[in-house]
């Protein structure tokens, strides 16, 4: 089970009081307390809904080989390749098998089964056991490591499985009640219970795309992958998280919403690689400071501040400065949860943008396709003496830009992999840079960078954009 990251978690005090609204509410005399008269009375059980819903929850076991040095992990370090060579006599390399367990869930009766991507990453074999104790090898048929899901699937000959259906997360309420279903510490399938305690958790930082469920139904280690079942049987989320100070559940779990495990199943039938629509804009979250400057009374939205020329969102009419606060007519309230409603939207259809432009409340439609692979990467690698050279680059389309998790509306030459040793690596140029100019010339593209370095230079003056920042590099030739 992946931890999250660990926040301090104080128990506030609870007080009960009497709401004072224009005069005082005196409380009526307390219902009178009876002994239950029958069993049904008494009796509360969630077996039924156990059965109906268990079989369609699996146990995943993954394996991975491992290589490592036979003598000792001190002839890794590269001081001592360094001197001995990387064929150096001693002993050579060994192997060991390393295990993951983890839970699944099937959603087809053709043996279809989601899982947490941390289960199978890296996995050589990957093998479903049946609540009935009957064994499959899988193979995965989509791994999307950015929402932490992988579809998967078994061969059963033709046998048709129980599987689960999938609801419509957002009828979730906080309240609710739930049942968690897996595989905790490999001791069999368990069945815990509890109730949503908050939902459009997004500062869990445990996937690109953050928008939990959380519950204090107890997760533990082995349960990543499993079912968060609602009360008429249908899977509304896929566990995947804890907070935990010692690798046990203390009532804070964290679930993917069915609507985005809908959407990873619905990209798996169209091929390996996960298919997003693509906004073609990029914003920032509304602080309290923002929001009066914008007319609100509280903060919320998304407040664009880059939008891709040739985008759908541009197409739409979508310009900087606009506040979005809707999609789908959904509310939004940060980027985040923009990124998830953009994500958990079908390729090929359009949604509704409900935007605030300068006091005014505009509505825009927008086609959700992916983002196109404009222009075709062109990785090279540079080489040179120059401050760049041992960098590998790429032309930053908005598909690759999306695959990087970078802004989609950005353009340039983006850094993909930086050589150790490489005068790159000395000068401090890292991964995902995006180099906007070289001695006040432009680099737009590949081939335009590569130019500009074959001109040479006495000294390099080189404008890179990091994260949201521009950093000036000087570097005498």
């Amino acid at each position: 089970m992946r931890r999250a990251l660990q926040w301090v978690a104080r128990a506030a005090p609870v007080a009960m009081a009497v709401a004072v609204i224009g005069a005082a509410v005196v409380p009526g005399p307390a219902p009178a307390q009876e002994v239950p008269a029958t069993r049904t009375q008494i009796q509360l059980s969630f077996a039924p809904l156990v059965k109906k819903v268990a079989p369609a929850v699996v146990n995943i076991y993954s394996r991975k080989v491992v290589r490592s040095r036979a003598v000792s992990p001190l002839f890794d370090d590269p001081f001592f390749r360094r001197f001995f060579g990387q064929d150096f006599p001693f002993g050579g390399t060994r192997e060991r098998v390393q295990s993951s367990l983890g839970s699944g869930v099937i959603v087809d009766a053709k043996g279809l089964i989601v899982t947490s991507h941390h289960v199978i990453k890296g996995a050589d074999e990957i093998t479903v056991a049946l609540a009935d104790r009957r064994e499959f090898e899988a193979t995965v048929v989509l791994a999307d490591e950015r929402t932490d899901l992988a579809v998967l699937r078994i061969d059963t000959g033709g046998e048709k499985l129980p599987f689960m259906t999938l609801r419509d997360s957002d009828d979730l309420e906080v309240g609710d009640l739930v049942l968690a279903i897996g595989n905790p510490f490999g001791v069999g399938q368990t069945v815990t219970s509890g109730i949503v305690s908050a939902l459009a958790r997004t500062a869990v930082g445990v996937a690109d795309y953050r928008y939990f469920i959380q519950t204090d139904a107890s997760i533990n280690p082995g349960n990543s992958g499993g079912a968060l079942v609602s009360m008429d049987g249908g899977l509304v989320g896929i566990n995947t998280a804890i907070y935990s100070r010692g690798g046990g559940s203390i009532g804070l779990g964290f679930a993917i919403p069915s609507n985005m495990v809908k959407a990873v199943i619905a990209s798996s039938a169209l091929g390996p690689k996960m298919l997003r629509p693509w906004l073609g804009a990029s914003g920032q979250a509304v602080t309290a400071e923002i929001a009066p400057t914008l007319g609100l009374t509280r903060p919320f939205g998304v407040l664009i501040n880059g939008v891709h020329p040739r985008g759908p969102a541009a197409r739409a009419g979508l310009e900087i400065g606009d506040l979005i606060t809707a999609v789908g007519g959904r509310r939004v309230d940060d980027p985040q949860a923009l990124r998830y409603r953009m994500a958990t939207l079908p390729i090929g259809e359009t949604t509704t943008l409900g935007v605030l432009r300068k006091g005014r409340e505009l509505t825009l439609t927008v086609a959700l396709k992916p983002p196109p692979e404009d222009p075709p990467r062109n990785i090279t690698e540079l080489t040179g003496r120059n401050p760049l050279g041992g960098a590998t680059v790429a032309n930053l389309s908005p598909a690759l830009a999306d695959e990087l998790s970078l802004a989609t509306d950005r353009s340039g030459v983006v850094v993909l992999r930086v050589k150790r040793r490489s005068l790159a690596r000395r000068f401090g140029v890292k991964r995902h840079d995006i180099i906007l100019a070289i001695n006040g010339r432009e680099a737009p593209s590949v081939g335009a960078l590569k130019r500009i370095l074959a001109d040479g230079a006495r000294r390099w003056r080189i404008a890179i954009l990091r994260g949201d920042r521009v950093i000036e590099m000087v570097v005498d030739g």
